[in-house]
């Protein structure tokens, strides 16, 4: 490998991106042979899908020679205020567009909801948040991304394993090579799966005899159940409810850590917007809170089925996009109460919370930049050390208090 290696840097050096090391890559592929063989994969699939292979040196996430780290693009969900993300014109829209699917597809809907006990519009909005509900169309050549992130990535080994799997699909006659299009970090299909995942999760519910997710909406939307459920979904619990949070409320307790039946909750002043009464089941029911805008904006409190959707991807504006849409799909409310936050702090500048966090041992999680659950409640208990307005919200004047040490 250090003969690749030195390769790569030669070639980067002295030809340019355009001849971008096409030997070394060839050699590589040619190396993932034994394992591709151990998984399953004929040498015809191999060699008929890998002959004349390029590497797109131009995706994200690369490491290479000569070049600054660029990693992952910045994902909306952790870099957009929720009121952008959580965008009221696109969640109506799709919404709208939800209950005609929820319409075309009612028997298909209803059979997976028997089986997995997941309800369709859960299933319909997981769809409709990946892929538009199949509008969007994937941009990537699934075996060149996967092949390029195995090589260059900064995940290889895992991309290695993803390259063998996208094999597997294709040497079965679940997709063409053609048809294998995903997303810069190989993600596929109408629902979005890696194809390890799809390994995992996938279900033939159309009963051809292949796992399609790119043009079997009954296999997209059942693959997505399935996963769910694998995850841990529990039937006939909701994802979350609204509640507006009493003046007191800690917003420090928003962490998946503390859990409380919400009957507990509702006792501490926590009240059910728009006057929901809940069962006594409901009130039993464990869940967390969840303040995405800290003390501002909507509270939630959020049941163990909040946290599996939280597996698709992990980002709580993610969740409330999925989780209020299907909410929308069924009774067409928005959030009771509106959001707040105008302004997201750079990247760079969560990342120095988190340093300083970590620092005075209030945090130890990722140091990613992002402002999630863990991120916020460490916010609030600074807030409270620091005597200032405990609000749980990753602000400018929170973070000029740290950088004079106060």
């Amino acid at each position: 490998m250090l003969g690749l290696c030195l390769g790569l840097a030669f070639c980067f050096g002295r030809l340019g991106p355009a001849h971008a090391a096409d030997d070394g890559f060839t050699r590589f592929v040619a190396s993932l042979w034994p394992d591709a063989e151990k998984a399953g994969v004929t040498r015809a699939t191999f060699e008929t899908q890998t002959r004349d292979l390029k590497p797109d040196y131009k995706l994200p996430d690369l490491i290479l020679p000569g070049r600054p780290k660029t990693g992952a693009p910045s994902q909306a969900e952790f870099v957009q205020v929720p009121a952008d993300y959580v965008k009221e014109a696109r969640i109506a829209r799709l919404a709208v567009d939800g209950q005609q699917l929820a319409s075309k597809y009612h028997d298909t809907l209803a059979a997976i909801e028997r089986r997995f006990g997941v309800p369709g519009t859960i299933i319909l909005a997981i769809w409709g948040r990946e892929t538009d509900y199949g509008r969007y169309q994937l941009p990537y050549d699934g075996l060149t991304v996967l092949a390029t992130q195995a090589y260059v990535g900064r995940r290889k080994d895992q991309y290695r394993n993803e390259f063998i799997e996208a094999l597997k699909l294709i040497q079965h006659g679940d997709v063409t090579r053609k048809g294998l299009r995903t997303s810069w970090g190989g993600a596929t299909g109408l629902t979005q799966f890696l194809p390890s995942e799809l390994a995992k999760h996938g279900v033939d519910f159309d009963k051809d005899g292949h796992i399609n997710i790119w043009t079997s909406v009954p296999d997209a939307l059942a693959s997505a159940a399935q996963q769910l459920v694998n995850k841990g979904w529990q039937r006939g619990i909701r994802w979350a409810y609204e509640v507006k949070a009493p003046p007191r409320a800690d917003c420090t307790e928003g962490v998946p850590e503390v859990t409380k039946p919400l009957g507990e909750w509702l006792r501490e002043g926590f009240v059910p917007v728009r006057g929901r009464q809940l069962s006594a089941a409901e009130k039993a029911t464990p869940a967390s809170l969840l303040q995405v805008e800290g003390i501002y904006g909507p509270s939630f409190l959020v049941t163990k089925n909040y946290f599996v959707i939280k597996e698709y991807n992990f980002s709580d504006l993610y969740v409330l996009f999925v989780g209020h849409l299907s909410d929308r799909m069924n009774d067409g409310q928005p959030f009771a109460t509106p959001w707040s936050a105008s302004s997201q702090l750079r990247t760079t500048d969560v990342e120095a919370m988190q340093k300083k966090l970590t620092e005075i041992g209030l945090y130890a999680d990722k140091i990613d930049g992002k402002a999630g659950m863990l991120t916020r409640a460490a916010l609030g208990a600074y807030q409270k050390r620091a005597g200032l307005k405990v609000d749980c919200w990753p602000s400018e004047s929170v973070l000029r208090a740290m950088q004079t040490g106060r």
